[in-house]
């Protein structure tokens, strides 16, 4: 038996239960990861309030990424073995000390790589690479407006858009975010509690506009970014901390410069065993290469889950955060 963060009807933090759940032998193509760290995610505040659809049978478990290693094989399975370092990320489940894993989901890690950076990379990173090279391919010179510039993502984004050579403009909440966002290489950040980004953004490009606006905030920044953006630039949605966009309207689009717009999602663009191992080795080359790091800023013991919610939601983490099992 193991321990895991279960929550069987939607809500916030009063929900969740540590209890024992069972791991099973894994069967043919599967593993049995024991799990070292986990990262955190807005993500899994939504899985536990209901906004995305509850498992069919047994509880929900948040987490979307983790790192251990592998204590069980099933029958089949080739390229990994009993003591394998592994890390992969889903869209839920990882809350827990151990679990069962279809093999070809997994990672295998470098030496290059911790486990701890690896649980605080495998969702985030990802995302940054399929945002930076998919959903818009960033080319030298352009013009990228990227909202909390300071949060895991954002944090990984300023260093890898820098590295491509693009003008990257990042909004933070304070003055200590905005410093950290500097460190990650944004050229220009701005405080959105002191000044109208789209404004300051129009300022900055001298009214030209960005070529693209990454968006993971939702209602709270949606008209602004739309307003940010260059003729027929890109507004990519890609999360909601501040709420679903719930006024979105196509003639917006039109009104602000024939843009293109995107709601994409990391799993589409890993679907395949061939695009996983594609943008995890783009993503780990980045890392090997020196060009990104990692700022784990806050840890916690899994058992302290909602206690890293109430940080998350209230804006109270920077960088990465991750749990520690123990293990």
């Amino acid at each position: 038996m193991a321990y895991a963060y279960c929550a069987d009807t939607p809500g916030g933090v009063e929900v969740l239960q540590w209890r024992d759940i069972e791991t099973p032998a894994p069967q043919a193509g599967e593993v049995v990861v024991e799990q070292t760290a986990v990262g955190l995610n807005f993500i899994d505040v939504y899985m536990t309030s209901g906004l995305y659809p509850f498992p069919e049978s047994g509880p929900q478990i948040p987490g979307g990424e983790a790192a251990g290693r592998i204590m069980a094989v099933g029958e089949g399975v080739t390229g990994l073995a009993i003591g394998d370092r592994v890390a992969y990320t889903t869209p839920n489940g990882a809350y827990r000390e151990e679990r069962v894993m279809p093999a070809d989901r997994l990672v295998k890690l470098p030496d290059t790589v911790s486990d701890e950076v690896a649980a605080a990379m495998m969702l985030k990173g990802m995302t940054v690479e399929y945002l930076v090279n998919r959903s818009f391919a960033v080319k030298p010179g352009d013009k990228v407006l990227f909202h909390a510039a300071a949060g895991g993502v954002g944090l990984i984004a300023g260093q890898w858009l820098n590295h491509i050579g693009a003008e990257v403009i990042g909004t933070v909440g304070s003055a200590e975010k905005a410093e950290l966002a500097k460190q990650a290489g944004y050229h220009h950040v701005i405080n959105y509690n002191e000044v109208d980004f789209a404004e300051a953004v129009a300022d900055i490009t001298s009214g030209s506009g960005v070529d693209v606006v990454y968006d993971s905030v939702g209602q709270s920044t949606y008209q602004g970014s739309l307003a940010a953006l260059k003729n027929f630039g890109y507004f990519i949605s890609f999360g909601q901390s501040s709420g679903v966009i719930e006024n979105f309207n196509t003639g917006d689009l039109a009104k602000n410069g024939s843009l293109y717009a995107q709601r994409p999602t990391l799993f589409n663009y890993i679907a395949s065993r061939a695009q996983l191992e594609e943008v995890s080795s783009n993503m780990l080359a980045m890392i090997a290469e020196g060009h990104i790091s990692v700022n784990i800023n806050q840890r916690f013991d899994l058992k302290d889950v909602p206690t890293a919610f109430e940080a998350l939601t209230t804006r109270q983490t920077s960088g990465a955060t991750i749990f520690t099992t123990g293990r």
